[in-house]
């Protein structure tokens, strides 16, 4: 009698299947849970992880996501599906199973699970064909501190001048909230995510916005996933340091480098002597094109050494002495940016703003995270 109720049950999967496997239980819902995250944690494992890393992190599906499922051996139960906002997906054989807060290859092991109950072969694959658009909190040193929408492409507007192309990353979601303010801690910038399961999770990792600044490390410029939390932390204290007075010590540089890029005749990095002018830099530069340069707004960045960033214009004056308001001394590491004029704007067919600093990072990238006001 047993193992006809077992052969009986192998070809319906009707209520009592489900309610076995605990996908589906109106009468216990909170022991159908259990079990069912009793199930996931015997096919899947532990998902939690200590490992820091952000870009080892998997995809973890959530409601939204548009899902395709394909059977190696039995090609008519393959179909697309979606997860509802109750994460759950419907499943033929199976009916309604619970799929949210699981990687792809944690959601895969734990369908095959099941379905071993009711195929020979229950092979399969499934795949991400839609995913949800991502929700990201980004709070502390922004402009405009909140919870953002992205998706995996997107045109700049006036309220967020980005333009995502594939999947968001970390530099979107800052410009998105309109970018750092002058106390923003680059050295510090914490990412807060979720870890698979059904527990809710989280780990957290430091980014170095600095690094990715100065040395074009992209791996400080991690993919987001939907729920994570950004934030950029204050720093200890806004350095105010005179320039000339430390000239003037045995513990400056005789050389720095910086940067001056744009619309000058050699753009690029250049040895210059400690605290030589804003206007000084440009002529070592070659000086400004003519009618190309933007001389009104000269802009200079500079990260300073507590990690926050500054950025100030000043317009161009050749017979400028040197002056903390209107002409400052450079510190290694400037940036100075000679934007361009109307006419060059309208001239141009196609504009590239400015020349490379490295391989993998340009100044537009660095002042898109500095406040735009200025």
């Amino acid at each position: 009698m047993t193992s006809l109720r077992v052969e009986l049950v192998g070809k319906r999967w009707a209520m009592p299947l489900l309610l076995l496997l605990g996908l589906s239980s109106p009468l216990a819902p909170a022991a159908a849970e259990e079990l069912q995250r009793g199930a996931i944690a015997q096919a899947v494992g532990d998902p939690a992880s200590s490992d820091p890393m952000l870009q080892d992190d998997a995809y973890i599906l959530g409601s939204g996501d548009g899902l395709s499922l394909k059977f190696l051996a039995v090609d008519d139960l393959s179909s697309s599906l979606e997860i509802l906002n109750d994460g759950t997906a419907s499943l033929p054989l199976l009916g309604s199973v619970r799929l949210s807060g699981l990687t792809l290859s944690q959601a895969s092991l734990w369908l095959e699970s099941l379905y071993r109950k009711q195929l020979q072969r229950p092979d399969l694959q499934l795949s991400v064909v839609r995913p949800r658009p991502l929700r990201i909190a980004v709070v502390g040193e922004v402009e405009r501190p909140g919870i953002y929408t992205l998706t995996t492409s997107e045109s700049s507007t006036a309220e967020a001048p980005i333009s995502i192309s594939g999947s968001p990353r970390l530099v979107d979601a800052i410009q998105k909230a309109g970018g750092i303010t002058a106390m923003s801690n680059l050295r510090r910038v914490v990412v807060q995510r979720r870890l698979p399961g059904a527990d809710s999770r989280f780990k957290r990792a430091r980014v170095n916005l600095l690094a990715l600044v100065r040395d074009g490390d992209q791996l400080q410029n991690p993919l987001l996933f939907d729920g994570d939390t950004i934030k950029l932390e204050r720093v200890s204290e806004q350095l105010a340091t005179n320039t000339a007075e430390m000239a003037a010590t045995t513990l400056a540089p005789k050389e720095i480098t910086v940067n001056v890029v744009g619309e000058v005749k050699s753009p690029g990095r250049l040895q210059v002597p400690a605290s030589t002018p804003l206007m000084q830099a440009i002529l070592a530069a070659g000086g400004v094109e003519t009618w190309r340069a933007k001389t009104s707004k000269l802009e200079l960045v500079r990260i300073n050494r507590n990690g926050s960033a500054m950025r100030r214009t000043y317009p161009l004056d050749f017979n400028q002495g040197v002056s903390l308001a209107k002409n400052p001394p450079l510190v290694d590491g400037d940036t100075v940016i000679v934007n361009r004029s109307r006419y060059a704007i309208s001239t141009d067919a196609i504009g590239a703003v400015s020349q490379p600093l490295t391989g993998l990072v340009n100044v537009l990238t660095l002042f898109r995270l500095l406040d735009n006001d200025n």
